[in-house]
């Protein structure tokens, strides 16, 4: 199962952030989102297929997200949990730890946005647009 999220870069995307990453809907980001990779994001959580949701509330559940920016390919592996509610309208955020709010799509991530790829972080920064493409 997957979902597929559209967004662009912004000027102010820095990547820097230890312990997440994040896509919003907004418009805008200030320079303090240094979690925020992707501005208008088409899609949000509260709006992903029942059955997905569900199973991403399975801890032993591997979910993927592949990032496609311009050439650059990433993906960051995680897994579920139960307390997941996929209930945000707003923000997709992928946490390393095991922390879950309403945002939350996968915990125990093995990258935040500061161990992104350098080339995404700079191809975001310049307003590229991105396709993430979460998997379970």
């Amino acid at each position: 199962m997957e979902e597929v999220v559209h967004a662009r870069g912004h000027e102010h995307v820095t990547a820097e952030h230890a312990s997440t990453w994040e896509l919003t809907s907004d418009d805008w980001l200030t320079p303090a989102g240094d979690c925020i990779l992707g501005v208008e994001a088409d899609r949000t959580p509260a709006a992903f297929d029942e059955a997905f949701c569900e199973a991403c509330r399975d801890a032993d559940r591997e979910v993927t997200a592949t990032f496609e920016v311009g050439d650059t390919t990433v993906t960051v592996t995680g897994r579920g949990h139960p307390d997941l509610t996929f209930e945000d309208d707003r923000s997709i955020v992928v946490r390393t730890s095991d922390y879950v709010d309403d945002r939350t799509v996968m915990v125990g991530a093995d990258a935040a946005a500061g161990d992104l790829d350098r080339s995404l972080v700079a191809a975001l920064a310049d307003g590229a647009d991105c396709r993430l493409v979460l998997r379970v």
